[in-house]
């Protein structure tokens, strides 16, 4: 029986007719874990800067430093492990994360002095950076039909591992020190070495390499977990090229095609999938998406550190706050795990939105909400207020990052997603790198009006960038080649 008369299926159609089950939500389970482990990790940043610079005698600088080095590995790391998921498999993108987080976690727990410190925590950085990776891995596993509504309950890992570490650092730090709570943070990544052997390479990543045989084979056991069936006839692979272009007509066949063809079938750099990127069709949806995640991380984390900024009074230009004369204070604690609640609304608030007016309406309407609750702090408040501005300024910050991690993937084809994915995290980074200095250092030398006046300016700034993305993603199916300028 010769294939006209099998008939041919695309992976979006099988994984449309397999459905979300059992086997995507063990996937979910394992993306979420990497997902759980790089929140943690973040969070702990708002916690032992305090601890560290009482017990070494560290200047606000070195103590900003202890943050800002973090992010720089991040910087680095998301470009990397985009290129290696890319060009090896998503496996080996995330074995590699979990390999250099989960170690360079555990050695900064015996740092001797502070160059050690520094060291270790910014090689943690550079293997939490791939955290795109889990992102790009588990969207290929997700039906279109409802990806926008999996995507957020995804995001709720990183929500629970912001709590959580808020939970731990409230346990750990008054009984303990700063070490446990750095060695405690590592578990998550220890668990994903241990269950990596059972977590799947994507199907579409697969396919696009040309071994349809090997997703196949996947998609078969994804049909005997979830107790469902392929459709009938044979899987046809993004990569042959030769067979999509005769029956693709002139008019929707991509401007991108010949390009995807040169560098998947005669490059074997891993550069390729970066100056992809470049290309006419892409250019203007990267660099605004560089500019996206620089305001989103910028204002999510400089958020979490004014929180810890403003979180114990604001008498005598924050003196209670930054001396941390007792450090069993729990003041900071309770307000860091306060505002690290927030989150879940700004998933709920996100999940109603997303498929409901779109991602880039979503993301513009929390910008400009998260806008409204940063305004008053431009002049001190009550402690009360402070913290419940904070709150709602957090809800939306989670809300508009949720939403740009699920629309960037959407944007772009398959060989290079989770470069993509991953460079524009790298480029977000920039802004955590800078907020500390923000943050901490204008908030500590007592100008916080112009520490919230920048935190607004960034808020605008990326209201504009979101208006100026050319396309809306609802809906869409995922493209292995380019998604339309329709």
């Amino acid at each position: 029986m010769d294939d006209e008369e099998l008939g041919a299926y695309t992976l979006d159609e099988a994984l449309a007719m397999v459905g979300f089950g059992k086997f995507q939500g063990l996937v979910l389970a394992y993306a979420g874990l990497g997902w759980f482990a790089e929140a943690m990790e973040i969070m702990i940043l708002s916690f032992i800067g305090a601890a560290v610079k009482s017990e070494w005698g560290l200047s606000p600088s070195q103590e900003s430093l202890l943050t800002t080095v973090v992010f720089a590995g991040m910087l680095i790391g998301a470009y990397s492990w985009g290129l290696i998921s890319d060009n090896y498999g998503r496996r080996k993108g995330f074995l590699s994360t979990a390999v250099v987080a989960s170690g360079a976690g555990f050695l900064s727990t015996f740092s001797p002095n502070y160059l050690s410190l520094v060291i270790t925590r910014g090689l943690v950085g550079f293997g939490l950076g791939g955290g795109p990776v889990f992102l790009s891995w588990f969207l290929e596993f997700v039906p279109a039909s409802n990806r926008g509504m999996w995507m957020v309950i995804f995001s709720t890992f990183w929500t629970f591992g912001s709590i959580f570490e808020a939970s731990l650092a409230w346990i750990v730090m008054p009984r303990l020190n700063w070490r446990w709570l750095l060695a405690l943070s590592s578990v998550p990544s220890f668990a994903l070495l241990l269950l990596y052997g059972v977590a799947p390479e994507s199907p579409r990543y697969l396919c696009m390499k040309g071994r349809t045989s090997d997703a196949l084979r996947i998609l078969e056991k994804m049909t005997s977990v979830n107790q469902t069936k392929l459709p009938p006839g044979i899987l046809v692979s993004g990569r042959t090229i030769g067979q999509d272009e005769e029956c693709t007509p002139p008019e929707v066949m991509s401007p991108l095609l010949p390009l995807l063809r040169e560098n998947i079938m005669q490059s074997k750099s891993g550069f390729s999938s970066f100056f992809m990127l470049f290309s006419s069709r892409l250019i203007q949806t990267t660099l605004l998406l560089w500019v996206l995640y620089f305001g989103n991380c910028f204002s999510y984390y400089g958020i979490i550190l004014l929180t810890s900024k403003l979180s114990s009074g604001q008498s005598g230009c924050f003196e209670t706050i930054l001396s941390y004369g007792n450090l069993h204070n729990t003041s900071l604690y309770v307000t860091s795990f306060v505002t690290s609640l927030a989150e879940l609304p700004g998933l709920l608030l996100s999940a109603i939105l997303i498929d409901r007016v779109g991602r880039k309406q979503s993301m513009a309407l929390m910008f400009v909400i998260a806008f409204v609750f940063l305004l008053p702090l431009l002049t001190r408040q009550s402690a009360v207020l402070t913290t419940c501005l904070l709150f709602g300024a957090r809800m939306c910050a989670m809300g508009t990052f949720t939403v740009a991690c699920i629309y960037t993937p959407e944007l772009y084809p398959t060989p290079v997603r989770a470069t993509g994915a991953g460079v524009a995290t790298a480029m977000g980074r920039i802004g955590g790198v800078v907020c500390p200095l923000v943050a901490v250092g204008l908030v500590t030398e007592c100008h916080q009006t112009a520490a919230v006046v920048i935190f607004l300016v960034v808020l605008i700034l990326s209201v504009v960038c979101i208006l100026l993305f050319p396309y809306e993603t609802k809906g869409r199916e995922l493209s292995d080649t380019m998604v339309g300028s329709s």
